[in-house]
């Protein structure tokens, strides 16, 4: 065999994920993890009984349709309209896909072409720089940074004016926004919007967290001036019902572009999740109610851990949305968050992610470190006591 790497030379930079590494040393240590982004409870218990009824019925049980199955697009449009007043075409203009990760996968796959700049703000979602160096792009980086007046993340409006250049094809958005937690306001969104419109970009957004907002409200950028064509939409299931293992998420946007993710899409997956379809064309369906009781159920839960960080000695942005914790470890003696988290298990029995993965600048995201607190209420109590020990130490 010849010295050639045998990893393709896009990939390379990218090796085992953190969220690996960090949840085999929870297992390792029996640490309470904080890390991954997953619930400890599974939702509704009617979503469950949907999903068993379609596989009992033989519903999904083959391949679906490679769209998606059409009482679930029927109910992503209704959801759109409801929520947000946004009209789409079940038929052309709505994509079912393998979770959001899949959906962004074949988003940058289908729209961007070799040297194409995909602006990202960071930091971000570790697939994000995946799926971009997959299509060939470039990403530019446009930091979210921290605001002393808000205690959260705040976007650089000139900044991310200043990244685009004649080789930008498109911004790639998230909000509400992991891993800070930040959800960018009506004036922040207008001003994307007009920046994508004056200079005839593309926009993918990550909406995923659309329904854990927990101060303000959730604006898709789609329903902005100029912004429906050239937006391109992306959601799941799993963040709002907690069942996250499913991976349904879907796309929404013109029949242009959906047609072009569709064509990425259909040689990643094809087709995915089918007895589950069914079940979230239920889940979207769910009353009003249940958003609510989501909502403050996780205001609640972020209320118990932010103060047990800020007890333990970190310091503590409070996320208006998601349900993660961006926390600094300086105040702890500390200025690198990778060193940290390897140590945290066994220093104090818990697991967190450091946010310097989600960078290309590292040493910016160096001190930062981001915990998930989508977990039962005693589980964050027994994590924020053994927090404690290091302040005690």
């Amino acid at each position: 065999m010849n010295d050639r790497p045998l990893l393709n030379r896009r990939l390379a930079e990218f090796g085992t994920t953190v969220f690996a590494e960090m949840s085999a040393l929870a297992q390792s240590t029996g640490a309470i993890n904080l890390g991954q982004g997953f619930p400890d409870t599974d939702g509704p218990e009617e979503v469950r009984e949907a999903a068993v009824r379609a596989l009992r019925d033989g519903l999904g049980n083959q391949y679906p349709p490679g769209p998606g199955i059409p009482e679930l697009r029927q109910a992503v449009a209704e959801h759109q309209q409801h929520r947000y007043g946004l009209t789409y075409d079940p038929d052309t203009e709505v994509l079912v896909t393998a979770g959001a990760t899949e959906a962004i996968a074949a988003s940058l796959l289908a729209l961007v072409e070799p040297g194409d700049e995909v602006i990202a703000l960071e930091p971000y979602y570790d697939s994000y720089a995946a799926s971009i160096a997959l299509a060939g792009g470039a990403r530019v980086p446009v930091q979210l940074r921290p605001d002393a007046g808000t205690g959260t993340f705040r976007l650089d409006l000139d900044e991310l004016r200043d990244a685009v250049t004649p080789r930008t094809r498109l911004i790639l958005l998230n909000t509400p926004h992991n891993p800070t937690g930040t959800v960018l306001t009506r004036d922040e969104l207008a001003a994307v919007a007009r920046l994508a419109v004056e200079r005839d970009l593309l926009v993918v957004t990550d909406e995923v967290y659309e329904h854990l907002v927990l101060d303000g409200a959730h604006l898709p950028l789609a329903s902005f001036p100029g912004m429906r064509e050239r937006t391109v939409t992306i959601s799941s299931s799993g963040k709002t019902y907690s069942f996250t293992g499913w991976k349904v998420g879907w796309v929404t946007s013109t029949p242009a572009l959906v047609s072009a993710v569709r064509s990425a899409k259909q040689f990643l997956t094809f087709v995915s999740a089918g007895p589950f379809q069914y079940a979230i064309a239920e889940a979207l369906r769910l009353p009003d109610a249940y958003y609510d009781d989501l909502r403050a159920s996780l205001r609640a839960k972020r209320a118990l851990l932010t103060e047990g960080l800020a007890a333990a000695g970190f310091g503590v942005f409070r996320p208006s949305g998601t349900y993660f914790i961006t926390t600094d470890v300086r105040p702890l003696g500390h200025t690198d968050g990778i060193d940290f988290c390897r140590h945290l298990p066994a220093r104090a029995g818990v697991v967190a992610i450091p946010n310097a993965v989600f960078y290309d600048d590292k040493t910016a995201g160096s001190p930062f470190v981001r915990f998930a607190f989508c977990k039962k209420d005693e589980v964050l109590s027994e994590a924020a006591e053994r927090l404690a020990r290091l302040r005690a130490r």
